[in-house]
């Protein structure tokens, strides 16, 4: 008898770990957020963004051997009571050009305030969904084909999130 495993959905998430001397200033990250977002331009690629990707993109090789390329990158700011809408990156009409893995990195999140829930379809067992609670330099990585939700922001703060998408290589 034999087995082959023709399908299989990739999930990663866990504390940002960076190296000695490799810190990523989190204040400056959520002001360059909230700046864009108020306003209305597009988030630019930082330095901050800059150090995270090149470690982001080692560790899954080194750790999975998972060669990532950077696509794009966005922040978005929750209110208290905001959540997102059902997003999913990407592009049915443009499967060529689509990212394959979405990563969400919180750059700033009160305890217990938030979390992203992930849906998925298991063979016959459709609409499962798995949540992953969101705290400070905290991130999640999933196929990009996956409908997601951050959940609303139960603090009285806001929480910054920055998403960053990426190709396999």
């Amino acid at each position: 008898m034999e087995r082959k495993i023709l399908s299989q959905i990739d999930l990663f998430y866990g504390d940002v770990k960076m190296p000695k001397d490799w810190d990523i200033d989190r204040h400056q990250l959520s002001h360059d957020i909230l700046y864009a977002e108020t306003m209305k331009k597009p988030f630019s690629f930082s330095k901050n963004i800059q150090i995270l990707n090149t470690y982001l993109v080692d560790y899954f090789k080194v750790k999975f051997n998972l060669s990532l390329n950077f696509k794009n990158t966005w922040g978005n700011v929750y209110k208290p009571n905001q959540s997102s809408y059902l997003c999913k990156t990407t592009n049915e009409s443009d499967l060529k050009n689509s990212p394959d893995y979405t990563l969400i990195y919180v750059v700033k999140a009160n305890k217990d305030s938030c979390f992203v829930r992930i849906y998925y379809d298991d063979n016959r067992r459709k609409g499962q969904f798995f949540d992953v609670k969101l705290k400070d330099n905290y991130f999640v990585m999933f196929p990009s084909s996956l409908n997601y939700i951050v959940s609303e922001n139960l603090s009285n703060d806001l929480n910054c999130i920055q998403t960053l998408i990426y190709e396999r290589i």
